[in-house]
């Protein structure tokens, strides 16, 4: 089962469960049954394709957010958490040890979107203590995915 899960996370929905079947020495039923088992038991809880927005015309901003929360009594996090994460600009929440609770990261067209979002959804929360928003400027690695693979730099020496 490990060994189908490493596979699938390397190659996310590019490879088919024939192929798979034939780099572990199964038959592609017995893949296809184990997916399918892993799937009803969310194990495997999607498939994503990794996009360099950077390198279209599509304008997108994406934002780290720290929160400052007070855990709800008998619920702890998660019922703050669940509220955060059903918004459809939010793309990952975690919780954190160390300085702030939940890290959330978001996506919006814009700056003031983004900013929009903070101010008038989550920061009035009545839970949330305090917010601390980190825009991200570019995106070298995600999900561990290299964004510039060996791409020259085409920049020219300037000397004086």
């Amino acid at each position: 089962m490990n060994d189908i899960l490493e596979i699938l996370e390397q190659s996310g929905s590019k490879i088919t469960c024939a192929q798979i079947a034939h780099m572990l020495g199964k038959t592609e039923q017995e893949v296809s049954d184990i997916i399918k088992g892993l799937e009803k038991e969310h194990i495997i809880v999607g498939y994503k394709t990794m996009i360099n927005w950077e390198k279209t015309d599509r304008e997108l901003v994406t934002a780290l957010i720290e929160l400052k929360i007070t855990p709800q009594r008998g619920e702890g996090f998660d019922k703050v958490a669940e509220r955060i994460y059903k918004y459809p600009q939010v793309k990952s929440l975690y919780l954190m040890s160390g300085a702030y609770d939940l890290a959330v990261t978001i996506e919006g067209n814009s700056m003031k979107e983004v900013a929009l979002f903070v101010a008038q959804k989550l920061a009035p929360m009545d839970a949330v203590l305090s917010t601390a928003t980190h825009f991200v400027l570019k995106k070298y690695k995600d999900d561990g995915l290299e964004f510039y693979k060996n791409e020259k730099d085409t920049r020219q020496v300037i000397t004086l």
